[in-house]
């Protein structure tokens, strides 16, 4: 079996842990990442299988509308303030993960950058990795 990833919010109210691996590894640059994260990106692991992480604790949550329209559910300590995930209305089975919020943030492998298109020219963000103006064709 897997080594689960797990991790939580700064001051430990919010724990996950999931044993299922990531299906994709990204960059986002989206104004929303930007803004929520204070720099110029946020880091992400998505995962297939919500129903799979285990949650404890009572997380907070404010909605937003992507650029496609859909809405972004934010999950974020209500002590700390820590963005810890985000879920999907148009997707309910995926869970993202913010990268900081692991235990072990070294087991974050980007893949990709998406909304390179919001991309600020300070954030410079490795040049290897794949670059999409906005969300890649799924």
């Amino acid at each position: 079996m897997a080594k689960p990833y797990t991790g939580g919010c700064a001051c430990g109210a919010i724990r996950y842990e999931t044993s299922s691996e990531p299906i994709v590894e990204n960059h986002c640059q989206c104004r929303d990442c930007q803004k929520r994260s204070g720099t110029g990106h946020g880091s992400y692991l998505t995962f297939p299988q919500r129903a799979g992480a285990t949650i404890a604790g009572e997380a907070k949550n404010w909605r937003v509308a992507g650029d496609s329209g859909n809405e972004k559910i934010h999950a974020f300590c209500p002590t700390c303030g820590t963005p810890v995930y985000v879920t999907f209305v148009a997707m309910p089975e995926l869970i993202a993960i913010h990268a900081t919020s692991l235990d072990d943030p070294s087991r974050f492998n980007p893949q990709m950058v998406t909304y390179g298109i919001r991309g600020q020219a300070w954030d410079t963000i490795d040049s290897s990795l794949q670059k999409f103006d906005r969300m890649p064709p799924g």
